[in-house]
């Protein structure tokens, strides 16, 4: 089994190094100093309270060196993928399965749901259908990415918190290619169940994202005070309301209730969202697939989304001013 983990920074290095530990045919695909660095020493994990430990990987930062591949695990910014849908080419073979393990509201969302909706593209994560015209959404094989991960420096990969992802067929069956990654993917010592219903998976991660990230992003707090102030608290609610009610639309069942998840994020501590980082570092930000995926969700299922309009047009305003988004 050939693996390729395309956007090999922190989620991505923490899997080539555990897949590379189990012995398995594993290549990454990155760049710039953290390319170089991978190239010239290897890629090393520190996990907590443990020491480092470096492997030797295969890297490159052409697809073409690696050839055809029986799993790609795409695992860059949502932003990032439709413009590199051409440089993956190489990767893709007759049989290949590409895995999204991208954070938001994915591409393939309405790929075998079975509801009048089916084949419903999302501009605001494939624009021009990049994905679903480049890869075909039959390839595909869905993925939740739970755990906390960072590149400390170039080749080191920090590991915070979580070793699970979860798989999951568009159409919800227990496939060969699923349970076949599953097992590669436990060897590791990983956990990767393959959920029939991975869609509700993707919405109880989505609610925290589509609200936590762009309200640090507009306030610069951290999960603990954002999720505890009356405020904000208030606010995330009535995102994570709005979301709720098109997502029962599309058929999602809550395993949990909107007050016990932002609890949950308060119990995360004094924590940065991915969206503040960027924000902080100059790097573009998930606006698209965090936020304005619910946003356009909720136009396809005829559902208001009144607060969430008004924080998406809030923090695209400060992300255009700081030079970080375009859309």
């Amino acid at each position: 089994m050939k693996i390729c983990v395309f956007g090999a920074g922190a989620i991505g290095g923490y899997m080539g190094v555990k897949l590379a530990q189990a012995g398995a045919d594993v290549s990454l695909v990155a760049r710039g100093p953290h390319l170089a660095a991978m190239q010239s020493k290897g890629l090393t994990l520190i996990e907590e309270g443990g020491e480092p430990q470096t492997v030797q990987v295969n890297a490159s930062d052409n697809a073409a060196d690696l050839g055809p591949q029986d799993y790609v695990i795409v695992t860059l910014k949502a932003h990032s993928v439709p413009a590199v849908v051409p440089h993956m080419q190489p990767l893709i073979g007759e049989n290949t399965t590409i895995v999204s393990g991208v954070n938001g509201v994915p591409w393939w969302y309405f790929h075998k749901i079975g509801t009048d909706l089916e084949g419903t593209r999302l501009s605001s994560v494939d624009p021009g259908n990049a994905q679903w015209d480049g890869f075909g959404p039959d390839r595909v094989l869905g993925c939740v990415v739970y755990p906390a991960a960072e590149v400390s420096e170039p080749g080191t990969i920090k590991h915070i918190e979580g070793n699970r992802f979860s798989l999951g067929e568009p159409d919800g069956s227990k496939s060969e290619r699923a349970l076949a990654l599953s097992k590669a993917l436990s060897a590791a010592g990983l956990k990767a169940p393959v959920r029939p219903r991975l869609r509700d998976e993707i919405w109880v991660k989505l609610w925290g994202n589509l609200s936590f990230n762009p309200i640090s992003a507009l306030t610069a707090a951290t999960l603990d005070v954002l999720c505890t102030d009356t405020g904000t608290r208030e606010v995330a609610r009535n995102m994570m309301l709005e979301a709720q009610t098109i997502a029962e639309k599309l058929g999602v069942k809550f395993p949990i209730d909107v007050d016990r998840r932002i609890d949950g994020g308060a119990a995360v501590g004094a924590h940065r969202t991915s969206m503040l980082q960027d924000l902080e570092q100059g790097r573009p930000m998930e606006i698209d697939a965090l936020v304005g995926s619910v946003q356009e969700l909720g136009r396809i299922t005829d559902t208001p989304t009144p607060t969430i309009d008004t924080v998406l047009a809030l923090v695209k305003l400060q992300a255009r001013s700081a030079g970080l988004y375009t859309g």
